[in-house]
């Protein structure tokens, strides 16, 4: 079945004078006049629905509108349902962070990529600090290898101002899965 727009003319509202026509079965019933379709369409008790009305003449459909709404309406609601939004949950951390602290906060980076949220791993220097970004850049680079298996590199750390910002992705379902199974043979 072809895509629908949400606002269309039914029965009375078509304006055209001739219609091509689409049985409630899919046959096409050819041109006619307005008239002649929606005597067609009430003689089945159905309703003419214009489905291109761009069309030279407008095409149109014999179908139950009503059940067409509701059908259209349930396919809505579970592309919502199915819809996953993506968070970006940000960890900031300084480049002299304490080993247990470091750990603990890729505990949260793995919570986080599982739960399907991007990270934001941010690395705050303060005063000389960042006259040595290697050492953020070394940091963010261990994380990066921690997570390796269920994450992806979306942005290569950078300095910005004071920070130095890397985000990472979680990887899809199935790269996901085969890493653990390699992972797994180890």
């Amino acid at each position: 079945m072809e895509v629908i727009n949400k606002e269309l003319r039914v029965n009375e509202e078509i304006r055209a004078r001739e219609v091509r026509v689409i049985s409630s079965t899919g046959e096409q019933l050819g041109i006619m006049s307005l008239r002649e379709a929606l005597r067609r369409a009430e003689e089945e008790g159905l309703d003419l629905v214009e489905v291109a009305p761009q069309a030279k003449p407008p095409v149109c459909r014999i179908m139950d509108y009503g059940k067409y709404k509701y059908e259209q309406s349930k396919k809505e609601r579970e592309a919502r349902k199915r819809q996953r939004i993506i968070n970006v949950k940000e960890i900031k951390l300084r480049p002299n962070i304490e080993e247990h602290d470091l750990q603990v906060k890729v505990r949260n980076i793995n919570r986080f990529l599982e739960d399907g949220d991007k990270v934001k791993i941010t690395v705050m220097f303060r005063g000389r600090e960042l006259s040595h970004p290697e050492l953020g850049k070394e940091l963010l680079d261990r994380i990066a290898g921690e997570v390796e298996g269920r994450a992806v590199i979306e942005r290569e750390p950078r300095v910005e101002g004071r920070n130095m910002i890397m985000i990472l992705a979680p990887k899809p379902d199935a790269e996901r899965r085969s890493s653990h199974a390699k992972n797994e043979d180890k």
